[in-house]
């Protein structure tokens, strides 16, 4: 039965998230790093992985949501993927970790949300993969679920996300183009002093190096010092972690996924999840105390999925060498960078709980501050890209 039979059989209806795009920093005129992205320039570039979100903003106070990433369209418990987990800082409620770490593959989508709402999103997950008639006798399911805490804008503690939200962004979720700034999971996050949110990003390796995907996908809510394609953006604007203007801690959280369809095993999908942590880092995040830093890796390789039942006791892979990793991690480093900067580029300014206000980066005034840097004179991005609010 389809993933759509599957929802539709759990729900009554399903609500669409709606939110208006800005630009990504490349329709501004500026590209980090020196491979080039996929169609999308997102996750959804490779094959076969798809994003779903639900977007809640009700009221004053609730600012939060949802974010799933299918690996494939199909029964993930049934056809499993080689996944590995790389923990940066581990401040944080990652559910699932240590099954990926022992058996090295994934059986559920990849569902984000805010901190408290970690458990209902993991029975929410289990409920979805109970519903595929094949898994009838399954007794055991690891739902993988990560976060971040969304609670100076949200009412985090109202736990407002319900086991029907994750199941509507799972099915929601589609390829093409992903949304991003304040939509799903991102909805209520903060980065380096400005909104945060959602962003996504890729890069496709040449054919001579094997013409793989590498997408990434973050939900960013952390500080440091933010950084632009090499510009001290946070520093210039006198707004960064220990500044007078900025003393509030960079605690926080940022979860990333990277998923790719180069043939890896989980030992080098670790590897490739770390080098994530280096586009963290080249976009100023400092991974303080009380950060959860977590990437997700998976490969989407059909010739090394693993099934839930074989006769066969042995199986064989084709994967890429060691000496072959270098371009990948080069991607994956990119990507991330370039995921985080665009979570900030698409995000609005908010007001949430207790009349919080959290301002959107400042577009205009960051790509005057590139040029000086001797970047390309700003180029004219979606229209209202930086002077927007939302509730």
């Amino acid at each position: 039965m389809s993933r759509c039979l599957i929802v539709a059989a759990l729900l009554s209806c399903v609500c669409m998230p709606a939110s208006a795009q800005h630009g990504n920093l490349r329709q501004y005129g500026i590209a980090i790093g020196v491979l080039q992205p996929e169609r999308w320039n997102a996750i959804t570039d490779v094959p076969g992985v798809e994003v779903g979100q639900k977007t809640l903003v009700q009221g004053g106070s609730v600012r939060t949501g949802v974010t799933a990433i299918l690996p494939h369209a199909g029964n993930i418990f049934q056809d499993k993927l080689p996944a590995a987990v790389y923990v940066g800082n581990g401040f944080g409620k990652l559910t699932g970790t240590t099954q990926i770490d022992e058996l090295g593959n994934i059986e559920t989508p990849i569902v984000l949300t805010n901190t408290l709402s970690v458990p209902t999103a993991a029975d929410a997950l289990i409920d979805y993969t109970f519903a595929f008639p094949e898994n009838r006798d399954v007794r055991s399911v690891n739902p993988v679920v990560g976060e971040t805490n969304d609670g100076y804008l949200n009412d985090i503690r109202g736990r407002h996300v319900t086991k029907r939200d994750v199941l509507d962004a799972i099915a929601s979720a589609t390829d093409g183009a992903v949304e991003q700034g304040n939509v799903g999971a991102g909805t209520g996050t903060v980065a380096f002093g400005f909104k945060g949110g959602i962003g996504t990003s890729s890069r496709k390796l040449p054919g001579k190096l094997g013409g793989y995907t590498v997408g990434v996908l973050v939900q960013t809510n952390f500080g440091g010092v933010l950084t632009v394609a090499g510009v001290p953006i946070g520093k210039v604007l006198h707004k960064y972690y220990m500044s007078d203007t900025l003393n509030d801690s960079p605690d926080g959280s940022c979860m990333i996924v990277v998923a790719t369809d180069a043939p890896l095993d989980p030992r080098n999908l670790k590897r490739l999840a770390k080098r994530a942590i280096l586009g963290l880092g080249r976009s100023g995040g400092i991974e303080s105390n009380g950060s959860g830093d977590y990437v997700i890796a998976f490969s989407t390789n059909k010739a090394n999925r693993v099934p839930y039942e074989s006769d066969q006791t042995t199986r064989q892979m084709t994967v890429v060498r060691n000496d072959a990793m270098s371009p990948l991690f080069m991607a994956a480093i990119e990507a991330t960078e370039e995921a985080i900067i665009n979570s900030l580029f698409h995000a609005r300014s908010m007001t949430g709980r207790n009349g919080h206000k959290v301002e959107a980066l400042p577009v205009e005034q960051v790509l005057g501050i590139m040029e000086r840097y001797g970047y390309p004179a700003p180029r004219q991005g979606p229209a209202g890209s930086a002077s927007k609010t939302s509730p």
